[in-house]
């Protein structure tokens, strides 16, 4: 399944995720963070040490929230699964690529291991709020309710 323009869009702007990833026990753990894509998969960049690096590694399944900064009640909730695991060159390019982004300059924060671009492929979209491709969920008469 390749992300849809909507995904791609929200996930290349300056909007903000939350990954969700499993602890060993099963208990679910999220993490808001910056996010990117390609036409394929969402893109998360974090360091080797970080649990959520580790639960991913453990087991790939991952959910990926992406709301649009102005109007969080837009929205789309990408399930899948982390398909590949990149450290290097390409992953500290990309973290000073989303920083710029983001912020406008490269990454200030120091590197405590090995930074990883981690590439998850989507297994299926929920978005709420977002005009929808045929066939997929939309829940956006139940965004407001809570």
């Amino acid at each position: 399944m390749s992300l849809d323009d909507d995904v791609r869009r929200l996930a290349t702007g300056t909007n903000f995720a939350t990954l969700t990833t499993l602890l060993p026990d099963g208990t679910p753990q999220s993490h808001v963070m910056w996010v990117d894509a390609d036409d394929d998969h969402l893109l998360i960049n974090t360091e080797v040490h970080r649990a959520k690096y580790r639960n991913l590694r453990r087991d790939p399944r991952a959910t990926v929230t992406v709301w649009e900064r102005d109007d969080p009640y837009r929205f789309v909730e990408v399930r899948g699964r982390a398909v590949a695991f990149v450290t290097g060159p390409e992953a500290r390019a990309h973290i000073d690529a989303c920083a710029q982004r983001y912020f406008g300059r490269p990454y200030p924060a120091p590197i405590e291991s090995e930074r990883v671009l981690v590439r998850i492929a989507p297994d299926r979209v929920v978005r709420v709020g977002l005009e929808r491709p045929r066939g997929e969920e939309d829940r956006s008469g139940t965004a407001h309710q809570g």
